[in-house]
């Protein structure tokens, strides 16, 4: 059983019979995909399809080498790889659905010129982050919810198509759920959220072989970067935080691929004199991508947005900036004390 406020309940039931005749529908997804992105993105697509529906899933970029094992992610189709078969997709769906995002931006800047042009179309979203943009003809946005894959749970249940999980879907779920939970340990793991983990074990979700596949699963070079990051890592006690760079240099040493950092900024939370932790990534081609981290009231979502141009999750939220990697920690590092006075004064 599960809980949908009212105005959800009303978006779903829209949802419910715009999905009544079949229809061409494309299914996008972030740049950068993360587990819950592509989860989430599969398994709606193979029940969708199911239901009787055409049905392609594009991711902006490509899928990081460690979510390749999952069950039809290979048949996810690439934006940077093949930008005109994407636009024909695009062109000949009736139903956009965007996933584990809010904001069109958030696809990159071609991907997302490509969709300003189709506002004609019917978008659906489905997400769990603040700030909603208003692009969509349906929005189901639930900010207190673990992972955009519960959300998917709960709205395939809705529709009364939880007979169509099955071990491929049930795999999918799960595993956008642990990520995003951070293997069930983060504060939005609600009673709900196990549940309906539970409920995805006994649809043939394998919860073991999934961890090991997820975090057991580091090729030696991986190992060696997250060696190199661990030896980068600044504590500053007097504001309880902790911070990681990687420059391109360091990244290429050990051969980078997509996806081989994920996690690593939740090490520096791992202190036990932590409250907050940031990981600073130099982008080849420019730039600097920064995921934060928080443990209890610290607002990772707040200093995001006031500083980096990001925003999230109060306990996980993400930045990004156009300066140099010397220049963003710099940056941080003078701001970082005016916050944490601002936090502190209003915790007392």
């Amino acid at each position: 059983m599960f809980f949908m406020n009212e105005m959800i309940s009303k978006e779903v039931k829209k949802l419910e019979e715009l999905l009544q005749t079949p229809r061409k529908i494309s299914i996008l997804i972030h740049r950068n995909p993360d587990g819950d992105a592509i989860g989430s993105g599969l398994a709606l697509k193979k029940i969708l399809e199911k239901k009787g529906h055409q049905v392609s899933l594009i991711s902006p970029n490509t899928v990081p080498d460690y979510l390749k094992w999952l069950p039809g992610a290979a048949d996810i189709r690439i934006f940077d790889n093949n930008k005109n078969n994407a636009r024909k997709r695009l062109a000949a769906s009736d139903v956009i659905f965007t996933l584990d995002f809010n904001d069109l931006s958030r696809v990159g800047k071609d991907f997302g010129k490509e969709l300003e042009r189709l506002k004609g179309k019917t978008f659906v979203m489905i997400d769990h982050h603040l700030f909603p943009k208003e692009y969509a003809d349906i929005r189901i946005s639930d900010s207190d919810k673990s992972s955009t894959s519960e959300m998917i749970y709960d709205v395939i249940t809705a529709l009364g198509d939880e007979d169509k999980i099955d071990k491929e879907v049930a795999t999918n779920l799960y595993t956008g759920i642990m990520t995003d939970t951070g293997s069930f340990k983060f504060p939005s793991t609600t009673p709900h959220t196990m549940r309906v983990a539970g409920e995805l074990m006994e649809k043939g979700a394998k919860h073991n072989d999934i961890q090991i596949r997820i975090y057991d699963s580091f090729t030696k070079d991986k190992l060696d970067l997250l060696g190199q990051a661990l030896k980068n890592m600044v504590f500053l006690p007097e504001y309880r935080t902790a911070y990681i760079a990687l420059s391109q240099d360091d990244l290429k040493k050990f051969n980078y691929q997509k996806g081989d950092t994920e996690g690593f900024v939740n090490y520096g939370l791992s202190l036990a004199d932590a409250d907050f932790a940031v990981m600073f990534l130099e982008n080849e081609d420019g730039g600097v991508r920064i995921s934060f981290r928080s443990k209890g009231d610290f607002p990772a979502n707040e200093f995001a947005a006031a500083y980096f141009n990001g925003g999230g999750h109060k306990n996980a939220a993400g930045g990004r900036t156009e300066s140099s990697l010397k220049e963003a920690i710099k940056h941080f590092l003078e701001k970082l004390p005016e916050f944490y006075k601002k936090y502190k004064k209003s915790h007392e």
